[in-house]
Protein backbone atom coordinates (compact mmCIF):
# COMPACT_ATOMS: atom_id res chain seq x y z
CA UNK A 1 0.00 0.00 0.00
CA UNK A 2 1.70 3.38 -0.85
CA UNK A 3 2.89 5.56 2.18
CA UNK A 4 0.01 8.06 2.84
CA UNK A 5 1.75 11.61 3.52
CA UNK A 6 -0.59 12.38 6.08
CA UNK A 7 -0.21 9.54 8.17
CA UNK A 8 4.18 8.98 8.54
CA UNK A 9 4.55 9.72 12.47
CA UNK A 10 2.29 7.87 15.55
CA UNK A 11 2.51 9.40 18.83
CA UNK A 12 1.57 7.10 21.88
CA UNK A 13 0.73 8.78 25.32
CA UNK A 14 -1.34 11.09 27.49
CA UNK A 15 1.72 12.62 29.11
CA UNK A 16 2.76 15.94 28.94
CA UNK A 17 5.39 15.10 26.96
CA UNK A 18 3.66 14.07 24.33
CA UNK A 19 1.06 17.42 24.19
CA UNK A 20 4.02 19.10 23.62
CA UNK A 21 5.49 17.01 20.81
CA UNK A 22 1.82 16.99 19.08
CA UNK A 23 2.11 20.93 19.45
CA UNK A 24 5.90 21.11 17.95
CA UNK A 25 5.35 18.76 15.46
CA UNK A 26 2.43 19.86 13.66
CA UNK A 27 3.77 23.73 13.16
CA UNK A 28 6.48 21.81 10.91
CA UNK A 29 5.23 21.65 7.21
CA UNK A 30 7.41 18.18 6.46
CA UNK A 31 5.89 16.38 10.16
CA UNK A 32 2.91 14.73 9.70
CA UNK A 33 1.41 13.34 12.75
CA UNK A 34 -1.74 11.50 14.02
CA UNK A 35 -2.59 10.27 17.58
CA UNK A 36 -4.23 6.65 18.28
CA UNK A 37 -7.94 8.47 19.22
CA UNK A 38 -7.41 10.00 15.46
CA UNK A 39 -7.61 7.02 13.85
CA UNK A 40 -10.62 5.34 15.98
CA UNK A 41 -7.43 3.51 18.03
CA UNK A 42 -8.96 2.79 21.61
CA UNK A 43 -6.36 2.28 24.45
CA UNK A 44 -6.89 -1.55 24.27
CA UNK A 45 -6.50 -1.72 21.26
CA UNK A 46 -3.18 -0.23 21.35
CA UNK A 47 -1.57 -3.22 23.73
CA UNK A 48 -2.60 -5.70 20.92
CA UNK A 49 0.11 -6.56 18.84
CA UNK A 50 -1.21 -7.90 16.09
CA UNK A 51 -4.16 -4.73 16.16
CA UNK A 52 -0.40 -2.00 16.56
CA UNK A 53 0.74 -3.84 13.39
CA UNK A 54 -2.46 -3.70 11.22
CA UNK A 55 -2.57 -0.03 11.70
CA UNK A 56 1.04 0.79 11.18
CA UNK A 57 1.33 -1.60 7.63
CA UNK A 58 -1.67 -0.34 6.70
CA UNK A 59 -1.75 3.47 7.23
CA UNK A 60 2.11 3.57 6.08
CA UNK A 61 3.16 4.69 9.72
CA UNK A 62 6.79 4.98 8.91
CA UNK A 63 7.75 5.97 12.41
CA UNK A 64 6.41 5.43 16.18
CA UNK A 65 7.16 8.42 18.84
CA UNK A 66 6.40 6.40 22.00
CA UNK A 67 6.04 9.59 24.81
CA UNK A 68 3.46 7.11 27.49
CA UNK A 69 4.27 7.45 30.71
CA UNK A 70 7.82 4.90 32.12
CA UNK A 71 5.45 2.75 33.52
CA UNK A 72 2.98 1.55 30.62
CA UNK A 73 5.56 -1.51 29.87
CA UNK A 74 2.12 -3.46 28.09
CA UNK A 75 2.00 -0.36 25.45
CA UNK A 76 5.68 0.25 25.32
CA UNK A 77 6.36 -2.97 24.41
CA UNK A 78 3.68 -3.40 21.37
CA UNK A 79 4.69 -0.29 19.84
CA UNK A 80 8.32 -1.58 20.00
CA UNK A 81 7.34 -5.16 18.40
CA UNK A 82 5.02 -3.24 16.39
CA UNK A 83 7.45 -1.16 14.29
CA UNK A 84 10.20 -4.13 14.66
CA UNK A 85 7.54 -5.83 12.32
CA UNK A 86 6.80 -3.28 10.09
CA UNK A 87 10.42 -1.96 9.47
CA UNK A 88 9.92 1.16 11.17
CA UNK A 89 11.17 2.74 13.53
CA UNK A 90 10.19 3.79 17.44
CA UNK A 91 11.49 6.45 18.88
CA UNK A 92 11.01 6.22 23.10
CA UNK A 93 10.39 9.47 25.21
CA UNK A 94 10.51 9.57 28.76
CA UNK A 95 11.69 11.95 30.92
CA UNK A 96 14.63 10.87 33.13
CA UNK A 97 14.04 9.04 36.96
CA UNK A 98 13.95 11.16 40.21
CA UNK A 99 17.31 10.24 41.47
CA UNK A 100 17.82 9.65 45.62
CA UNK A 101 19.21 12.55 47.07
CA UNK A 102 21.54 11.89 50.13
CA UNK A 103 18.76 12.92 52.66
CA UNK A 104 16.26 10.79 51.22
CA UNK A 105 14.96 8.00 53.33
CA UNK A 106 13.81 5.38 50.49
CA UNK A 107 12.75 2.13 50.43
CA UNK A 108 13.01 1.06 46.58
CA UNK A 109 11.00 -1.83 45.23
CA UNK A 110 10.04 -3.45 42.08
CA UNK A 111 6.42 -3.49 42.24
CA UNK A 112 3.03 -2.20 43.30
CA UNK A 113 2.72 -5.41 45.11
CA UNK A 114 5.87 -5.22 47.04
CA UNK A 115 5.25 -1.67 47.68
CA UNK A 116 1.74 -3.11 49.55
CA UNK A 117 4.29 -5.52 51.55
CA UNK A 118 6.13 -3.42 53.20
CA UNK A 119 2.68 -1.15 54.21
CA UNK A 120 1.68 -4.47 56.06
CA UNK A 121 4.64 -4.05 58.42
CA UNK A 122 5.53 -0.29 58.52
CA UNK A 123 3.51 3.14 58.46
CA UNK A 124 0.31 3.51 60.28
CA UNK A 125 -0.72 6.94 58.02
CA UNK A 126 0.20 6.38 54.71
CA UNK A 127 0.02 8.45 51.89
CA UNK A 128 -0.45 6.36 48.75
CA UNK A 129 -0.38 8.33 45.07
CA UNK A 130 -0.71 5.22 42.77
CA UNK A 131 -4.02 4.67 40.79
CA UNK A 132 -7.34 3.15 41.51
CA UNK A 133 -6.23 0.62 39.13
CA UNK A 134 -3.37 0.11 41.87
CA UNK A 135 -4.87 -0.20 45.12
CA UNK A 136 -5.90 -4.53 44.95
CA UNK A 137 -2.83 -5.31 46.54
CA UNK A 138 -3.48 -3.10 49.68
CA UNK A 139 -6.40 -4.85 50.36
CA UNK A 140 -6.43 -6.69 53.53
CA UNK A 141 -4.38 -4.58 55.29
CA UNK A 142 -6.46 -3.54 58.44
CA UNK A 143 -3.19 -2.17 60.61
CA UNK A 144 -2.51 1.13 58.84
CA UNK A 145 -5.28 3.79 57.65
CA UNK A 146 -4.20 4.81 54.03
CA UNK A 147 -4.91 8.40 52.74
CA UNK A 148 -5.32 7.80 48.99
CA UNK A 149 -4.73 10.38 46.52
CA UNK A 150 -6.69 10.27 42.90
CA UNK A 151 -6.82 12.67 40.36
CA UNK A 152 -11.04 11.68 39.96
CA UNK A 153 -13.30 10.41 42.66
CA UNK A 154 -13.90 6.59 42.58
CA UNK A 155 -17.04 4.83 41.12
CA UNK A 156 -17.42 3.49 44.36
CA UNK A 157 -15.99 2.60 48.16
CA UNK A 158 -12.54 1.35 47.66
CA UNK A 159 -11.29 -2.32 48.78
CA UNK A 160 -9.76 -0.87 51.90
CA UNK A 161 -10.20 -1.24 55.72
CA UNK A 162 -9.08 2.23 56.97
CA UNK A 163 -8.85 5.15 54.75
CA UNK A 164 -9.51 8.22 53.52
CA UNK A 165 -9.71 9.63 49.84
CA UNK A 166 -8.25 12.86 48.88
CA UNK A 167 -9.06 13.90 45.02
CA UNK A 168 -7.00 16.39 43.38
CA UNK A 169 -4.85 16.70 39.89
CA UNK A 170 -1.27 17.35 40.37
CA UNK A 171 0.90 19.22 39.53
CA UNK A 172 0.36 20.42 43.61
CA UNK A 173 2.48 22.90 45.11
CA UNK A 174 4.76 22.24 47.67
CA UNK A 175 3.46 23.96 50.72
CA UNK A 176 0.01 22.17 49.88
CA UNK A 177 1.98 18.84 50.22
CA UNK A 178 3.80 19.91 53.28
CA UNK A 179 0.11 20.87 54.43
CA UNK A 180 -1.06 17.39 53.89
CA UNK A 181 1.03 15.55 55.07
CA UNK A 182 1.46 17.45 58.28
CA UNK A 183 -2.15 17.89 59.29
CA UNK A 184 -2.70 13.88 58.08
CA UNK A 185 0.36 12.89 60.29
CA UNK A 186 1.64 10.90 57.41
CA UNK A 187 4.90 8.34 58.23
CA UNK A 188 5.39 6.85 55.18
CA UNK A 189 4.72 7.67 51.23
CA UNK A 190 4.01 5.11 48.76
CA UNK A 191 4.82 6.74 45.03
CA UNK A 192 5.78 5.88 41.78
CA UNK A 193 8.96 7.59 40.34
CA UNK A 194 7.68 9.28 37.73
CA UNK A 195 10.33 11.94 37.05
CA UNK A 196 9.58 15.19 36.05
CA UNK A 197 9.18 18.68 38.35
CA UNK A 198 5.38 18.61 38.21
CA UNK A 199 4.84 15.32 40.89
CA UNK A 200 8.31 15.95 42.88
CA UNK A 201 6.83 18.51 45.28
CA UNK A 202 5.66 16.02 47.49
CA UNK A 203 9.74 14.00 47.57
CA UNK A 204 11.10 17.14 48.82
CA UNK A 205 8.09 17.92 51.46
CA UNK A 206 9.18 13.77 52.37
CA UNK A 207 12.65 14.72 52.79
CA UNK A 208 12.05 17.86 54.95
CA UNK A 209 9.92 16.08 56.99
CA UNK A 210 11.58 12.89 57.55
CA UNK A 211 9.24 10.47 55.60
CA UNK A 212 10.61 7.81 54.48
CA UNK A 213 9.25 7.15 50.80
CA UNK A 214 8.20 3.30 49.06
CA UNK A 215 9.93 4.09 45.61
CA UNK A 216 8.17 1.77 42.86
CA UNK A 217 11.40 1.37 40.76
CA UNK A 218 10.20 1.44 36.98
CA UNK A 219 10.19 -1.64 34.40
CA UNK A 220 13.27 -2.17 32.96
CA UNK A 221 13.03 -0.47 29.38
CA UNK A 222 14.08 -2.73 25.85
CA UNK A 223 17.07 -1.46 24.14
CA UNK A 224 15.68 1.39 21.28
CA UNK A 225 16.44 5.06 20.23
CA UNK A 226 15.74 6.82 23.74
CA UNK A 227 14.68 10.93 24.24
CA UNK A 228 14.47 12.13 27.59
CA UNK A 229 13.53 15.57 26.41
CA UNK A 230 11.51 17.51 23.88
CA UNK A 231 14.68 19.07 22.39
CA UNK A 232 16.45 15.76 22.24
CA UNK A 233 13.53 14.33 20.41
CA UNK A 234 12.99 17.07 17.70
CA UNK A 235 16.61 17.16 17.27
CA UNK A 236 16.17 12.72 16.40
CA UNK A 237 12.86 12.87 14.07
CA UNK A 238 14.71 15.46 12.17
CA UNK A 239 17.61 13.16 11.94
CA UNK A 240 15.30 10.64 10.65
CA UNK A 241 13.42 12.60 8.72
CA UNK A 242 16.71 14.00 6.77
CA UNK A 243 17.62 9.88 6.35
CA UNK A 244 14.52 9.41 5.20
CA UNK A 245 14.54 11.95 2.54
CA UNK A 246 17.82 10.90 1.42
CA UNK A 247 16.82 6.75 1.41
Amino acid sequence: MPVSPDLDILLLGETGEAEELVLALRDRSDCHVCRPSELGISPAELTDSARLRALLSDRGIRLVVNAAGPYEAALSDCALDAAVATEGQVLRVTRPPWHRDLLDSWIEVPSVAAAADICRWYGKRILVTLTEADLAPFAGNDRCHFIIRLPAAPAGPLDLAHYDLVIGRGPFPWLDERRLMMEQQIDLLVSRNSGGLDAYAKIDVARDLAIPVVMIRRPVSPMQPQAETIAQALTWIDAWRQAQREH
